[in-house]
């Protein structure tokens, strides 16, 4: 069993920072990649930002120069720091892990539960 527990979203003004967190647990082999997509209201989910096993990022346009993805040394916990947010990026934030739980067993895409992410104007 696979697990993605995200924390760090909430209510911040525009121009302001949040950081958030995702910490991957449970039966983890390996882990690929790393990244942050989001889910505005009417709208399709989309990447924010992803970070691989060699620290190779990959990030939207709309947040290039503003937001930063990064992890730990463990390499089983994403952190997303995000800078002079806007009232755009008010959307719910998933954490997604490609991973393998087993030796023989392929990789796939597994799912934090999401956390909001508002930013008033």
């Amino acid at each position: 069993q696979v697990q993605l527990v995200e924390s760090g979203g909430g209510l911040v003004q525009a121009g302001g920072s949040l950081r958030l967190s995702c910490a991957a647990s449970g039966s983890i082999f390996s882990i690929n990649a790393m990244g942050w997509y989001r889910q505005a209201p009417g709208k399709q989910r989309e990447l924010v930002a992803s970070i691989t096993t060699s620290d190779s990022t990959n990030y939207a346009d709309s947040v290039k120069g503003r937001f930063t993805i990064s992890r730990d040394y463990a390499k089983t916990t994403v952190y997303l720091q995000m800078n002079s947010l806007k009232p755009e990026d008010t959307a719910v934030y998933y954490c997604n892990a490609h991973l393998s739980y087993g030796y023989y067993a392929p990789p796939a895409d597994y799912w934090g539960q999401g956390t909001q992410v508002t930013v008033s104007s």
